[in-house]
């Protein structure tokens, strides 16, 4: 079975996309579009512009969902997902993917994510941070040891645990990391705390775009990062990417059950490389290809 998957933030880079628009014309059609629905220009940000402009949350968000979906609109007869499975923004590429939401309305959710995100991002100052080396539970025991509001936000490979929250709660948290025996703890160069309890102001701006949006039943299973199990139905599938912004993303256990469910390849659609690297993480002896024009 081909599993197929779709990256977040963090995938972006300077040119993304260009060479889908200039060799496809479906790709040229849906890029346009693009630029109309979200009314500015984002196909000259992903094409020309440079490190910082594709950093901005407006540009990033969309600009990694444009990618994936049309890569995955021009690959054609040769897309053939049995499941699919997207890492945090990326859920929203899967949902296209699978027939969940049709191309508009998930870009447009996408963009109302990323404002609403960026929002509670000036609300409260926060920040990530990645522990590398460490037991799962060892980490987690670590977030409730420290004080503020310090939570386990990715949960990306064995070894490998993003944590997320209040700037000086993370800081402490990665000296407490680093005695607990954490090979790394290092803050990241994010603008907030994704995933954590300080977005749920962005939670409840996108529940109410995500209800007034039509999904439809998907004709593949999505194993979504709040529950890592296969889901079909189109309002537990709602349900779940509401939680999704104050959730953590667990994306070692939605492997490991696409696996368990009999994935025999994984198909990374996007910019990056990087879930193929996460997948040879859970399970080294399973393929995987990045999809390409």
């Amino acid at each position: 079975m081909n599993a197929y998957v779709f990256p977040g933030q963090g995938a972006q880079f300077s040119g993304m996309g260009l060479d889908l628009y200039e060799n496809s014309e479906i790709a040229k059609e849906l890029f346009d579009k693009a630029n109309d629905i979200l009314g500015f220009e984002i196909t000259k940000i992903m094409f020309e512009g440079t490190a910082d402009e594709l950093k901005q949350t407006k540009v990033t968000q969309p600009a990694i969902f444009l990618h994936s979906v049309i890569l995955s609109k021009v690959l054609g007869d040769s897309f053939k997902p049995d499941m699919v499975a997207g890492h945090s923004l990326g859920e929203f590429s899967a949902l296209v993917a699978n027939g969940t939401l049709n191309f508009e309305d998930a870009l447009r959710l996408v963009s109302k994510r990323a404002m609403a995100m960026q929002k509670a991002c000036e609300l409260k100052p926060s920040t990530m941070a990645a522990v590398l080396g460490l037991e799962d539970e060892v980490v987690e025991q670590g977030c409730e040891a420290t004080d503020g509001i310090v939570v386990a936000a990715n949960y990306n490979c064995p070894g490998q645990l993003v944590i997320s929250g209040e700037i000086e709660a993370i800081e402490n948290a990665c000296e407490l990391m680093k005695e607990k025996g954490a090979r790394r703890a290092l803050v990241l160069p994010v603008g907030g705390a994704f995933h954590s309890p300080l977005m749920e102001p962005a939670r409840e701006e996108l529940a109410a775009a995500i209800e007034a949006t039509t999904f439809n039943t998907p004709n593949c299973p999505v194993y979504q990062n709040v529950t890592t199990e296969a889901v079909t139905d189109p309002e537990e599938i709602k349900k779940n990417l509401i939680a999704q912004l104050t959730a953590p993303v667990k994306w070692t256990q939605s492997v490991q059950n696409m696996i368990k469910d009999g994935a025999t390849s994984f198909t990374e659609v996007g910019p990056g490389k990087v879930l193929s690297g996460l997948v040879k993480k859970v399970d080294r002896s399973m393929e995987t290809i990045s999809a390409s024009i």
